[in-house]
């Protein structure tokens, strides 16, 4: 074996001096955690396999559920939202939504948004990944983008997979208004309900947020998923607090069915857009602690 040549016959990598900024020859910080490689990860996760099956499964449950009911397709003077359920694929996709929006989806969002940290954490490949080196917080952007990208198609999935389910079993005709049992073409209405499920996935970015904070504050994935959930629970409890007069429109749940408005004959948006600004400025601030606090972490210990 000749000098320069290494056991396999490949010549030796050249080390070289290292870059003007200290780093090795070859290292670049933008390279690291590829968008791609974490998102087939969080794919191959069960739980992101079990959260996707559930929420496209559950249309069809509710379709045999209303199949097998003795009311199934009844039309009349109802005009609960649940009543209206049979008269046609809007009407059942915008049913499905307001039953899950406020706890299933919230669910779904944590589970995403507050494994993204703790669960490296727990399964002590965190501090490997920061070895790589990965720089701190390109590893939370990266991860907040996949986890956001899985939160955006689990809220997209379940009003889209409502409304197949729908319409196969019901039919596509005009929607009737809850309450007022008014009609509304479909045609009409279609675009609005593409506006309610972008609402609806705003809406989720408070519990996404806190889910994220949580994560990078936990070992626990479980802590932070319970924590994110429990926000909602709290505050679907206290805006049912009359005495909180204003003050329960700062609460994050307290615009979450303001989207049914948009579906009315002539829509309002105003509480949707309260709804937004609340959300968003919530998410603007807990993102921010999020990422300072993880900057200054001790990940050894």
């Amino acid at each position: 074996m000749t000098r320069g040549e290494t056991v396999n016959g490949s010549a030796p990598a050249a080390a070289g001096p290292p870059a003007a900024d200290g780093s090795a020859r070859g290292y670049a910080a933008r390279r690291t955690l590829p968008l791609a490689v974490e998102a087939v990860r969080q794919l191959r996760r069960r739980r992101t396999m079990v959260v996707f099956g559930l929420l496209l499964a559950l249309p069809w449950v509710l379709v045999v559920a209303f199949e097998l009911g003795a009311g199934s397709g009844r039309r009349g003077a109802a005009t609960r939202v649940s009543d209206l359920a049979t008269e046609g694929g809007l009407n059942f996709a915008a049913f499905t939504l307001s039953v899950s929006a406020s706890f299933l989806l919230a669910v779904a969002v944590a589970l995403f948004c507050g494994d993204t940290v703790a669960g490296e954490a727990n399964w002590s490949s965190l501090r490997y990944l920061l070895a790589a080196p990965v720089p701190r917080d390109r590893l939370l952007r990266q991860k907040a983008i996949v986890a956001m990208g899985y939160s955006t198609a689990a809220v997209v999935c379940l009003p889209a997979m409502a409304l197949l389910a729908g319409t196969l079993a019901f039919g596509w005709h005009d929607v009737r208004v809850p309450g007022t049992g008014e009609t509304v073409a479909a045609a009409d209405v279609l675009p609005r309900f593409a506006v309610v499920v972008g609402y609806v996935l705003v809406s989720q970015l408070v519990v996404a947020a806190l889910a994220f904070l949580l994560s990078v504050s936990t070992d626990s994935p479980l802590g932070a998923v319970g924590g994110a959930v429990g926000l909602v629970i709290v505050s679907t409890i206290l805006q049912a607090v009359e005495a909180l007069g204003a003050l329960r429109e700062f609460l994050p749940t307290f615009w979450s069915t303001a989207w049914m408005d948009a579906l009315a004959p002539q829509p309002d948006y105003g509480g949707m857009v309260k709804g937004v600004a609340v959300s968003v400025s919530y998410s603007v601030i807990l993102v921010a602690v999020a990422f300072r606090r993880f900057r200054r972490r001790d990940i050894v210990s």
